[in-house]
């Protein structure tokens, strides 16, 4: 199901207005309901895909820095602290896995290939 999808079955219910400040490289796209009783985003990363605004990337729970929830390449920062990594090592390692960023995931494309480690599983 979509996120439109998922917001037009919402709306029939619960009447919704886009809300303000909405942040170009967020994931969710924010909307409020217009009883004014709160706030609901829609991440839409496959039928909405806004990875050219992207500036995200997530440690996971295992030490891993991935740039991607979809992304097949991990960073391992845990190894190089338990190492004891200077700062600028540390700062090294990030600089390499931000400027080797993907600019998009692949869904619905022939190339793309699913994580061995799906969101749940790294801790989010």
């Amino acid at each position: 199901m979509s996120a439109d999808e998922t917001r037009r079955a919402i709306d029939a219910v619960f009447p919704l207005e886009p809300a303000e400040g909405d942040d170009p490289s967020a994931p969710a796209r924010p909307w409020r309901y217009r009883d004014g009783r709160g706030r609901v985003g829609f991440v839409g990363s496959v039928s909405n895909p806004f990875c050219g605004s992207c500036d995200r990337i997530r440690l996971t729970a295992d030490g891993q820095v991935r740039t991607c929830l979809f992304a097949l390449k991990e960073w391992d920062f845990r190894a190089l602290l338990r190492e004891g990594a200077t700062d600028g090592q540390v700062e090294q390692l990030l600089r390499d896995a931000v400027l080797r960023k993907q600019p998009g995931h692949l869904i619905g494309q022939a190339e793309f290939r699913q994580p061995d480690r799906g969101m749940s599983a790294i801790g989010g």
